[in-house]
């Protein structure tokens, strides 16, 4: 697969770059290359490997989704450095 300056020029476009002449030179050669190289990985033997989103086995880490009595407001509050009856008080953050 080849790449011209034509659509390093689309790229640089969608990415809002301004490119002078030597970087559309200089990045078609890159990407000519970059290009090529991932062509050699059409060559491997894929057969019988399934594909993965995951280099290793992913398995979901939550914890079963039931409904559990609340701890209240006084469990909830006795750590807090400040509040006002049922709430926590910060600091306000924008003044």
């Amino acid at each position: 697969m080849s790449i011209n300056q034509h659509e390093i020029e689309h790229v640089a476009k969608l990415a809002r770059l301004s490119l002078r002449d030597d970087e559309k030179q200089l990045f078609t050669g890159q990407m000519e290359a970059i290009l090529a190289y991932v062509e050699t990985l059409n060559e491997l033997n894929t057969d019988g490997i399934s594909p993965t989103s995951h280099a290793v086995p992913m398995e979901n880490a939550f914890r079963p989704d039931c409904v559990t009595p609340s701890i209240g407001h006084d469990r909830a509050l006795a750590n807090a450095p400040d509040k006002n009856e049922t709430y926590f008080r910060v600091p306000p953050v924008i003044e």
